[in-house]
C-alpha cells in the first residue's frame, strides 16, 4: 500500500463508523424537517426521549442492537447524517457540515419539545459535545462513545488545529483523489482496526464504500480541525464517556489509553469515564452487552 493510502487509513480507523441503512418510520410528530440528517422515530411514545447519533460514514443501523434494548423504556430518535452510507448528500454536499447538523439538531429538539439524553459515537460523539456546548438547555444527559473533543490529541496531546492543519488537508485531498477500486480494496484493513466482530465488520466495510466521498472527506477534515477543549469546563451536563481497550493490539497499554481520555475530559465537571475491555472503536459491535449495561445504568 502506498504511504498516502496508509495515511488515510490511519485516520479513518478511529474516525470512521460505518453500517447499512435501516428502515423505519420517520418522526411524524415533528414540525421541523431537517435537511442535514434524517431521523427514525421508534421506541415507546410517552417515555423519555433518547437521541442516537452514529459516527463518520455510519448509518443509523449501527445502533440497532442498542435501540432494541432501549425501545421498551424510551422513545428513540435515531439519526443518520445525509451523505453517509448511501443517503443523498443534500446540503452536506458543499460547505461546512458539522455546525449545520448541530443547529438542525437543536431545532429538531425544540420543535419536539424534548429534553432528551443524546448518545453519540465517534463523530456523533463530537456532535453531541458541540450540542451540549452550544445549547446546554437542550439535553438532560449525554453519552459519548469513543470520541475526543479534539481528534489531534491522538497524534499529540498538546497538538493544535493549526499544527495538524497541513496533515489534515493532505488526508482530505488524498481521500478525494483515491480511485474507487483502491478505496474499496482498503476496507478489510480499515475494518480490522475498527471492529473485532466479524458481522459488524462486514457492515462497516459495506457502508463506507456507499458513502458520498466528498461528504466523507469534508466531514473528516472538519472533525480533524474542530477543537472544543477550551469549552469543556463549561459543559456541565451529566455525561458518560465509554472508550475501548483491546490488549491484542500491538503496543496497547491501559495506562496510555487512560491518560489520553482522562486528559481530554479532565476539565469537564460532571463526566464519568468507563473503559470497555476487549473492544475496538465500535463498542456497540464488539461489546454490545457492556455498552448497554453502562448506558442503561447511566440513564436510570
Amino acid at each position: 500500500m502506498k504511504a498516502s493510502a496508509q495515511l488515510v487509513v490511519s485516520v479513518a480507523l478511529v474516525l470512521g463508523g460505518i453500517a447499512l441503512l435501516s428502515g423505519g418510520s420517520q418522526a411524524g410528530s415533528q414540525t421541523f424537517a431537517p435537511t442535514r440528517f434524517t431521523v427514525v422515530d421508534s421506541g415507546t411514545v410517552g417515555k423519555p426521549d433518547v437521541v442516537l447519533i452514529p459516527g463518520l460514514s455510519s448509518s443509523r443501523t449501527v445502533w440497532d442492537a442498542e435501540a432494541k434494548r432501549l425501545a421498551p423504556n424510551y422513545r428513540l430518535h435515531i439519526l443518520q447524517v445525509n451523505g453517509f452510507a448511501g443517503a443523498p448528500a443534500g446540503p452536506n454536499a458543499a460547505g461546512p457540515i458539522l455546525p449545520g447538523v448541530v443547529q438542525e439538531l437543536h431545532q429538531y429538539i425544540v420543535a419536539g419539545k424534548m429534553h432528551p439524553v443524546v448518545v453519540g459515537h465517534s463523530l456523533g460523539g463530537l456532535l453531541t459535545l458541540m450540542l451540549a456546548d452550544a445549547h446546554p438547555e437542550d439535553v438532560s444527559k449525554i453519552v459519548i462513545v469513543d470520541a475526543l473533543p479534539f481528534y489531534g490529541m491522538v497524534f499529540d496531546p498538546n497538538a493544535t488545529p493549526e499544527a495538524i492543519a497541513p496533515q489534515a488537508k493532505a488526508i482530505h485531498d488524498q481521500m478525494l483523489a483515491m480511485p474507487a477500486d483502491q478505496f474499496a480494496a482498503m476496507q478489510p484493513t480499515m475494518v480490522k482496526a475498527m471492529v473485532k466482530d466479524e458481522a459488524g465488520g462486514k457492515l462497516v466495510a459495506a457502508s463506507s464504500i456507499a458513502t458520498d466521498r466528498a461528504v466523507f472527506a469534508n466531514a473528516m477534515l472538519e472533525d480533524l480541525q474542530t477543537d472544543i477543549r477550551p469549552d469543556m469546563g463549561k459543559i456541565k451536563t451529566p455525561a458518560l464517556l465509554l472508550y475501548p481497550f483491546d490488549a491484542t493490539v500491538p503496543g496497547a497499554a491501559p495506562a496510555k489509553i487512560d491518560a489520553l481520555y482522562k486528559g481530554a475530559y479532565a476539565a469537564m465537571p460532571n463526566v464519568k469515564l468507563v473503559r470497555v475491555e476487549d473492544s475496538r472503536h465500535f463498542i456497540m459491535y464488539d461489546q454490545p452487552g457492556k455498552l448497554d449495561a453502562a448506558v442503561e445504568e447511566f440513564l436510570k
